[in-house]
C-alpha cells in the first residue's frame, strides 16, 4: 500500500486523521514526519504538521497483495481466500474463480510457479519463514488421489510383466506422492532418476 500524505494542527490530529482515512487505528499505522508544524505565537505564523502513513503490512495482507498484482496483470478475476496458521507458519491460500484452468496449467505446473514465487515474494522481507500452499478447486488433493491410483497401477504391472515402469517427469512433490504411495509395497521399490526437470520415478521389483 502506497503512503498518503496527511496534513494537520499537530502531529497526532494527523495521526488521527489518517487512522479514519486508513480505517483502522493509530497502533496499526506506520508513517513519518515531514514536517512536525509549529504553533505559531499567540496562533500567529502557525505551521500544519505533516506526516506520511500507510496502513502497516500483515503477513496475509503481503500475500493478498502479491497475487491481486499478478492476477491484475493476467486480467483474471480472482477470489482470494487466505488462512494463516501462526504457530505452524503454514499459510493457506485458495484461489477461486471462473478461469482456474488457466492458473492450474498442465500437471499443475502454472499453479507450482505461482507457490513457488508467492513463497519467495512472502519471505524475501519477513523475520520468520512461512511455507505457502496455493490450492484452486481442491487440485491438489484430486492431484495426489490421481498419483496414488496410478502408483498402484504401475506397480500392479511391474509384478505381473517383471519389468520396471519409468514415469512421466514429475516435480518433487509429485515424485513423493509415488515413493510414499509404494514405500509398503513388498514386492516393488521405487527410485528417481534424471536431472531436473526431466526427473522421474521409476518402479521396479525388489531384489
Amino acid at each position: 500500500m502506497e503512503f498518503i500524505e496527511i496534513s494537520a494542527k499537530n502531529v497526532d490530529d494527523a495521526l488521527t486523521e489518517a487512522s479514519v482515512k486508513l480505517g483502522t487505528t493509530s497502533d496499526q499505522i506506520e508513517y513519518e514526519i515531514i514536517d512536525k508544524g509549529s504553533a505559531g505565537f499567540l496562533g500567529i505564523g502557525s505551521k500544519n504538521a505533516v506526516i506520511k502513513a500507510r496502513k502497516k503490512f500483515s503477513i496475509e495482507d503481503s500475500v493478498r497483495e502479491f497475487l491481486s498484482k499478478v492476477f491484475d496483470a493476467m486480467k483474471l478475476e480472482v477470489e482470494i481466500l487466505i488462512k494463516v496458521d501462526e504457530e505452524n507458519k503454514l499459510i493457506d491460500v485458495e484461489l477461486k474463480g471462473d478461469e482456474m484452468g488457466i492458473l492450474i496449467g498442465k500437471r499443475g505446473q502454472t499453479l507450482d510457479s505461482l507457490q513457488y514465487l508467492t513463497n519467495l515474494a512472502i519471505n524475501k522481507h519477513s523475520d520468520q519463514y512461512y511455507k505457502v500452499k496455493v490450492d484452486t478447486e481442491d487440485y491438489r488433493k484430486r492431484r495426489r488421489e490421481t498419483l496414488e491410483n496410478l502408483a498402484k497401477n504401475i506397480a500392479y504391472k511391474v509384478k505381473r510383466t517383471k519389468r520396471s515402469v519409468a514415469l512421466e517427469p514429475m516435480n518433487p512433490f509429485e515424485r513423493r506422492i509415488i515413493h510414499s504411495a509404494l514405500q509398503n509395497d513388498k514386492y516393488v521399490t521405487t527410485f528417481s532418476e534424471g536431472e531436473e526437470p526431466y526427473r522421474h520415478v521409476v518402479v521396479a521389483l525388489k531384489k
